[in-house]
Order: C-alpha cells, then sequence, then structure tokens
C-alpha cells in the first residue's frame, strides 16, 4: 500500500509497524504498505488492528503534508490548501544530480512547484517520486514523456487529475493522500499495470474502463459505496477496498483474473456473491458485518481467508475450502472446538489459525491452545505463537 524515515522514501520498505496483536504475514505477503509499488508477484500484509491496512503505508514517526486527509472526512478542498514554503529562486535541489540519471527521489523537500525542479535537463528519468511535498497541480513533465514509467506522487495536495496527457509511457502511478474528489484524464494511460488513489475523497469508481492491462487497483478509505465500472479490467488481480462504505459484493464478475479481494471495514454482510470470482485466493473481509461463512462454497481456491473483528458464530461454509492455508476468525463469536474440527481438520495445508477474542478462548483460556492444536495437529501457527517448526 515505506520508511519515511529513510532517505529514499520510495524504496520498498523492509517492515513497517503492526499491532502486535495481529497475525504475522505468511511468506508471501511482502510489500505490506498497501499501494506501494510492489513486484508482480508480491503481494501485502494486511495487518492493522483497526481492520484496514492503508495508513500502515505512513510511518507513525513521519511528518504528513496532508494530514486532514487522515482525520477529516469531510475536509474541503478550497479551505484548507496549505500555504507551504517556497524554495528560493536561486535554489537548485537537483544540481549535483547526473543528468543519466533514472531514477529521481525529492521526498518531504517541501516542493510546491514540479516544474521548478527544470526536469527537462534530465532525459532518462524512469521513476520520479515526489512524495510527501506541497504539490498542487500535475505540471511540467512533458520533457519526460518518452521515459517516465513510475510517477510517486503520494502525499501532496492535488485536488484534480491534470498534466499527465503526455506521459503515456507511465505503469505505475501513485496519487494516494491527495484530494482528489474523481477519478478523470488518464483514460489515455492505457500502459498502466498499477494504480493507487487511497485516501482520497473519490465517491465512486469511474474512468477506468481503458486501462485494460492494469493489474493492481487501490481504492482504500474512500467515499465509495458501490463496485461498479471495473468489467473492462480482464488482467486485474489485486483489488484492494478498505475502509470504504460497501455494503454488497456485487460487481466483481467481469474480473476473471482477480486473486485478492482486501475489502476491509466495509459494510458486507453477505459473501454470496463472491461466487462471481471462485478463482480468488485471498479475501480480507475482516471488520464488516458478516455473521455467516455460508457464501463462500464457490471460492475453493482461497489459501488465505481473513474474518477478523466480524460476527461469524460458525465456521459452516469452509467445509469446501480444501487449499486453505491461514485462516484469521479473532474477534468473533465461535465458541465450539467441535465445529472448528469438523470444517477445518481435513486442511492438510493450514499452517495458521487465530481464534483469539472468541468465546472459544475466552472461556478457558488455560486449556484453548491444547485444544486447538488436538483438533488440528497439521497447522504450525495458533495465533501469534508457533506450536511446532515449520
Amino acid at each position: 500500500m515505506p520508511n519515511e524515515g529513510n532517505e529514499d522514501n520510495c524504496l520498498p520498505p523492509s517492515e513497517p509497524a503492526f499491532d502486535e496483536a495481529r497475525p504475522e504475514a505468511t511468506e508471501k505477503h511482502v510489500n505490506s504498505d498497501v499501494g506501494y509499488h510492489a513486484d508482480s508477484e508480491s503481494s501485502h500484509k494486511v495487518l492493522d488492528s483497526k481492520g484496514w491496512d492503508g495508513k500502515l503505508r505512513i510511518d507513525r514517526s513521519a511528518l504528513i503534508q496532508n494530514p486532514e486527509a487522515l482525520s477529516d472526512p469531510e475536509y474541503s478542498d478550497d479551505e484548507n490548501v496549505l500555504p507551504g514554503q517556497e524554495i528560493d529562486a536561486d535554489e537548485d535541489l537537483l544540481e549535483d544530480e547526473d543528468p543519466d540519471i533514472q531514477e529521481l527521489s525529492l521526498a518531504q523537500s517541501r516542493i510546491t512547484s514540479i516544474p521548478g525542479l527544470h526536469l527537462e535537463r534530465f532525459r532518462q528519468i524512469r521513476l520520479l517520486c515526489l512524495r510527501q511535498n506541497l504539490v498542487q497541480n500535475i505540471e511540467g513533465l512533458s520533457s519526460l514523456a518518452t521515459t517516465l514509467q513510475d510517477l510517486d506522487l503520494y502525499d501532496n495536495l492535488i485536488s484534480h487529475i491534470r498534466g499527465l496527457d503526455e506521459v503515456t509511457e507511465l505503469t505505475s502511478l501513485d496519487l494516494s493522500y491527495n484530494k482528489i474528489k474523481h477519478i478523470k484524464n488518464i483514460s489515455h494511460l492505457t500502459k498502466l499495470t498499477d494504480l493507487y488513489f487511497i485516501s482520497n475523497k473519490i465517491s465512486r469508481i469511474e474512468g477506468l474502463e481503458a486501462l485494460v492491462n492494469l493489474r493492481q487497483l487501490e481504492l482504500g478509505s474512500n467515499r465509495i459505496r458501490e463496485i461498479q465500472n471495473l468489467d473492462s479490467l480482464k488482467n486485474l488481480e489485486q483489488l484492494w477496498l478498505g475502509k470504504n462504505k460497501i455494503t454488497e459484493l456485487h460487481g466483481l464478475g467481469g474480473l476473471p483474473k482477480l486473486r485478492l479481494l482486501s475489502i476491509q471495514s466495509n459494510r458486507i454482510s453477505d459473501l454470496s456473491p463472491l461466487r462471481e470470482v471462485p478463482q480468488l485466493e485471498e479475501l480480507y473481509i475482516s471488520n464488516n458485518a458478516v455473521e455467516s461463512l455460508e457464501g463462500l462454497e464457490h471460492n475453493v481456491n482461497l489459501t488465505m481467508l481473513d474474518i477478523a473483528s466480524n460476527k461469524v458464530k460458525s465456521l459452516k461454509g469452509l467445509g469446501g475450502l480444501k487449499k486453505l492455508q491461514d485462516l484469521w476468525a479473532s474477534s468473533n463469536q465461535i465458541s465450539d472446538i467441535a465445529d472448528v474440527e469438523r470444517e477445518l481438520a481435513d486442511k492438510k495445508d493450514l499452517n495458521s489459525v487465530y481464534f483469539e477474542g472468541n468465546p472459544l478462548q475466552q472461556r478457558q483460556p488455560a486449556l484453548y491452545r491444547n485444544k486447538v492444536r488436538l483438533a488440528l495437529p497439521q497447522i504450525n501457527q495458533i495465533d501469534a505463537t508457533m506450536v511446532k517448526a515449520t
């Protein structure tokens, strides 16, 4: 979804801060900062105690240039523009840079104007990172049109998507933590594979129809109420929608390659529409209103299932999920160890389970782990503790 305290804030993080009460990630869940430019074969850790992972992209000690994007849902574009600090006219932040440099990062440099950087002197820029600055307008990129592939404007003051007309070679665009209300003026960026809009003010999924090469789309922490207008994205593999206002799981049937869905902290109660995406491998749906898992029967390819902080009383519905490897079910209403054994004992690949915060654990905490271990002898981890060497 980065170590903002590091000198180069555009490099992937080694390990962000997580809540210790939540599960440790499996090996395949690297690059947990939701929205960071993960490798195509990588995924994310989804480990926030509040049920959504997007804010883990911000280091807790980092200076946020646009803090209203985190705290005020009614943040006004017009009334809260920060004046910033202009770079002196005689100050050239890039005077010592090699004109043949391919990756350029100026994070937390209080930049207000992209044209003021005089990027025309650089002819081979592939990655441009201006995260955590004071940029309000996307402009001054035309000289990079033939080379720029990765543009990172995370945490700035951008209200409107403009100025991208000529940078048609872009494969990755990060406009997270800005003040954008509408997805517009990117339909010509048909080479995009990764697109990030975390923590903006977007209420409608739109303007993406032509982006047929998208593999990853991140729209967490916005104002979206409906999953829509995605049917043309036949190559989409990961969809991140945590912390919105979504009530139904319809609108996914046109995504034949979707393997990861993160829709934590929404208002979902019915899982049955997921039959439209039987190829799904990872589902993160914690902090919703789910009471029953009897809608997952068709999702036989699931290996990772996060249902923490819902209202689930029984694991009925998981019987057919023979490929399941990790089940995170903390803070539900599961009370019967026989139910756990009945639904999970035959899952030979099951590696970890989380049941802390359920009546199953709370009623007999001293016996709880032994009961789970006897019921599921194949597992290696119960909650945050290993039970045997892997």
